[in-house]
């Protein structure tokens, strides 16, 4: 469904900038069934700034229910740097704001609980919402309690009645992916502790430009974050983003507290990132514009690469069956021509195929049997850990190809 107005401050100014053509959910892995079915759909994947806040969003939007369904097969926690990422997030957040054994913690979007497992092992409550099936069930074998639903109001006064409010609320890659910020907003206000806070990570949009993360663009993420326009909706709100810390995770994150107005000292960080936002003139049309040529101009040298690798007889697969890594396959219309397969570490995708491109998904010890020349590693931000994972394979000699932000051979 076409989005005609701002989701932040619902102006009407919208301005397309990035076009990257129709494509399937990033996140939909295909079993051969579903390919012979035939009935795959794609979505217009476009991006807008408003001229009146700057928030950035997707021009089109896709039902939640299509996104996060019985389909959704993404795990958090599945690699050690994400896992050790929970962990000093959960350590940071116990210390800071001294949480003890009756203080309940709620991780929206929680996944396989892997967050919440290290706030349990300080010894907080903790509770899980996550409406995709599959993972919700994972975390409730995991021993973490889940409700598996769509967070909203209404499912926020059902919980307060039943666990009361929560000291700290966590959204891991989540606040950009709901389409109405309102509603959620509107949630958090009547979970959230007077004096609570409401933690939330997301890609800033400046580093996704600067570093020509264009992958990290897909269907779920429906706003890219800037935090001139966010905090200017959070303010609409009643609340405010009171500190702000940079993490590496991801390509470049940014871990965001929020609180109610003036209950807490509002931190320099904050002023800090607005003004580098400003500095760097993110919110210039021509800026993004140029962004938009470079992404071109990356997906040439890619397929220019592939291509010339493939006249040379080498055989190349692909390595980390992620997300974003299927928008630079479909956008760069890189399948099975190209990669003979590729292999992940998730036990939920293997034996699947990758929406649109279709190339089988196998574990890694395929790549180490076959010796494959080339291996293109889709998950970028995790490339140092899938070297090292597959160290076997380049001490014989194979090599990697990393495609972003500069397409390289390893």
């Amino acid at each position: 469904m076409k989005k005609t107005f701002c989701r932040m401050c619902k102006s009407k100014k919208l301005r397309k900038f990035l076009d990257l053509g129709n494509q399937p959910l990033s996140d939909g892995f295909l079993t051969k069934e579903m390919i012979n079915l035939g009935k795959e759909k794609k979505y217009p994947l476009q991006v807008c700034m408003c001229m009146n806040c700057g928030n950035l969003q997707l021009a089109h939007t896709v039902p939640a229910n299509e996104m996060f369904g019985d389909n959704y097969l993404y795990e958090s926690g599945i690699t050690k740097a994400v896992k050790t990422h929970f962990a000093g997030l959960a350590e940071e957040l116990c210390k800071e704001f001294s949480l003890g054994k009756d203080t309940l913690v709620i991780d929206i979007g929680s996944n396989v609980g892997a967050l919440l497992e290290s706030f349990k092992e300080h010894g907080t409550k903790v509770l899980g919402i996550d409406p995709a099936s599959r993972v919700a069930k994972i975390a409730v074998a995991r021993g973490v309690p889940t409700i598996n639903e769509f967070f909203s109001y209404e499912l926020a006064r059902k919980i307060v009645q039943e666990y009361g409010h929560a000291k700290i609320i966590t959204g891991t890659n989540v606040f950009a992916h709901i389409d109405d910020l309102y509603g959620l907003m509107e949630g958090i206000n009547e979970l959230l502790d007077k004096d609570g806070v409401f933690v939330v990570e997301v890609p800033h949009f400046l580093e996704l430009v600067n570093n020509l993360e264009y992958d990290t663009i897909y269907h779920e993420h429906a706003s890219y974050i800037l935090i001139k326009p966010t905090q200017a909706f959070l303010q609409k709100q009643g609340f405010e983003i009171f500190k702000i810390k940079k993490t590496s995770m991801h390509g470049g994150t940014l871990r965001i507290f929020i609180a109610r107005q003036k209950t807490r000292p509002v931190s320099d960080s904050v002023k800090e990132i607005i003004e580098i936002e400003k500095k760097q003139k993110i919110f210039s049309l021509k800026k993004l514009k140029q962004f938009a040529g470079k992404v071109k101009q990356q997906k040439k040298e890619l397929i220019k690469l592939l291509t010339k690798l493939k006249k040379q007889k080498k055989k190349i697969v692909g390595a980390g069956a992620a997300a974003k890594g299927n928008t630079l396959l479909n956008y760069c219309k890189i399948n099975t021509n190209f990669l003979g397969y590729i292999t992940d570490k998730s036990e939920l995708k293997i034996g699947r195929y990758t929406p649109g491109t279709h190339i089988p998904i196998y574990n890694d010890q395929k790549l180490l049997e076959d010796m494959p020349d080339y291996v293109l590693i889709l998950a970028w931000n995790f490339a140092e850990e899938i070297m090292h994972n597959l160290s076997a394979y380049k001490e014989k000699g194979g090599k990697f190809v990393i495609p972003i932000p500069l397409v390289e051979v390893v």
